[in-house]
């Protein structure tokens, strides 16, 4: 379909008298909603002559005035009548804090924040303590961009500071740790309930 000098006059008039572009769709034929949107756009015809903008339109709201309030009658004799308490004041609720869904060892800290709690010396077993700190001692101290899935991923020092690195040894089978940090890692249950006693 082509827009003929026929055609562009019909959908001037029509856009003039305020009709629709559906409408003049319709009466043009063969053209759609959107072809005449564009068509007017494209001609300067966006604004309608004598046309309201949309927030003129609606019918205004007038605010009803308030009604004064009616002097109450003083009593003749004042009788002794035992006062209600007030109504308390309904106090708003709270706003519970946001409770973030991620475990929290997956969660990220920004620099300088303090950690969140670590397991304490008390609930690792000292054999497993003696294992730990030997073998950081012949660790890689590997960045995080060294790491492979045949490093252990166990984190030593604040990753705030410089002196933060990866332990770096080979990791023990199906596991992201070497067998040192395996075994502080992943402890049974019973034997953390135990130590706790």
């Amino acid at each position: 379909m082509s827009w003929t000098d026929e055609r562009v006059e019909l959908l001037k008039k029509m856009w003039g008298e305020g009709q629709s572009a559906s409408q003049i769709a319709k009466e043009l034929g063969g053209v759609t909603r959107n072809a005449v949107i564009g068509k007017v756009h494209r001609l300067g015809l966006s604004n309608r002559a004598g046309a309201t903008p949309a927030a003129e339109t609606k019918p205004k709201v007038e605010a009803k005035p308030k009604p004064e309030p009616k002097p109450k009658a003083k009593p003749a004799a004042p009788k002794p009548v035992e006062a209600a308490a007030p109504a308390p004041e309904p106090k708003p609720e709270p706003t519970p804090a946001p409770v973030s869904t991620m475990p929290a060892r997956k969660q990220i800290i920004p620099a300088g924040q303090p950690l969140p709690p670590q397991p304490s010396t008390n609930e690792i077993s000292p054999e497993a303590l003696a294992k730990v700190n030997e073998v950081e001692k012949k660790a890689k101290k590997l960045t995080l961009m060294e790491l492979t899935e045949r490093t252990c991923k166990w984190p030593v020092g604040d990753p705030a500071t410089d002196d933060f690195w990866f332990c770096g040894l080979p990791v023990q089978q199906g596991k992201p740790y070497c067998e040192a940090h395996v075994g502080v890692a992943f402890q049974p249950m019973s034997a953390r309930r135990d130590r706790r006693r």
